[in-house]
C-alpha cells in the first residue's frame, strides 16, 4: 500500500512541476514554422554566414548536437533513459512541450552516451550534416527508434520534437 501511495504522490507532484514548467516555457515567435520545410528554410538562411553563440555550445556544436538527435532517432540512441522514465516522465514532458510549441531544456547537454559535437569541425560542414539529417528524416518511412527520454515517438512527433528542438538551440545563436 506505501507503494501505491508513493508512486501517486511522485504522479501528481510531477504533474505540478510539468504544469508549472508549461507556463514557464517560451511563447515568442519562433524562428519560422514548426514544420520540417520551417526548419530547412531558418538552416538555409544560415549558409555563408558567420554565426556566433550568446553562450554555451558554438553553433558548430550546436548543428552537430540537434544533427545527432535526428541521426539517432533513424538509427538508435546511444543510451536510453530507463523504461518507467520512457513510459511516464519523458512522454508527459513531450506532451507538455508539443502542446505549448516550444520546448526548453539545457543547451549545453550533450545526449546519453553521443559522441563528442567536434565532427565535422567547420560551421559550414556541420551545417550541411545537419540539413542532411533533416532531409533523410522526411523521407523516412521505416520505423523510427525511440527517443531516449520520450520514448516511442510517430513521424509526426518526432518531426516536431526536432523542430522544438533545434528552434530552443537556437535561441542561443546569433550572426556573429
Amino acid at each position: 500500500m506505501q507503494r501505491r501511495t508513493l508512486l501517486k504522490g511522485a504522479a501528481v507532484g510531477g504533474a505540478v512541476v510539468l504544469g508549472a514548467g508549461f507556463w514557464a516555457l517560451p511563447s515568442g515567435v519562433a524562428p519560422a514554422a514548426l514544420s520540417l520545410d520551417g526548419a530547412r528554410m531558418v538552416l538555409d538562411g544560415f549558409k555563408g554566414k558567420a554565426l556566433a553563440s550568446i553562450k554555451g555550445w558554438t553553433p558548430t556544436e550546436v548543428f552537430n548536437h540537434c544533427a545527432q538527435s535526428i541521426e539517432y532517432s533513424l538509427d538508435g540512441y546511444p543510451e536510453l533513459k530507463p523504461a518507467w522514465f520512457r513510459h511516464s516522465v519523458g512522454p508527459a514532458a513531450f506532451a507538455v512541450f508539443s502542446a505549448r510549441g516550444a520546448m526548453r531544456h539545457p543547451l549545453t547537454e550533450a545526449i546519453p552516451g553521443a559522441a563528442p559535437l567536434a565532427e565535422p569541425a567547420s560551421q559550414e560542414a556541420a551545417l550541411q550534416r545537419l540539413q542532411v539529417a533533416f532531409e533523410r528524416f522526411a523521407v523516412h518511412t521505416g520505423e523510427l527508434q525511440p527517443h531516449f527520454a520520450y520514448g516511442a515517438l510517430d513521424h509526426e512527433e518526432y518531426a516536431q520534437a526536432h523542430v522544438m528542438h533545434l528552434y530552443n538551440h537556437l535561441s542561443l545563436i546569433q550572426p556573429a
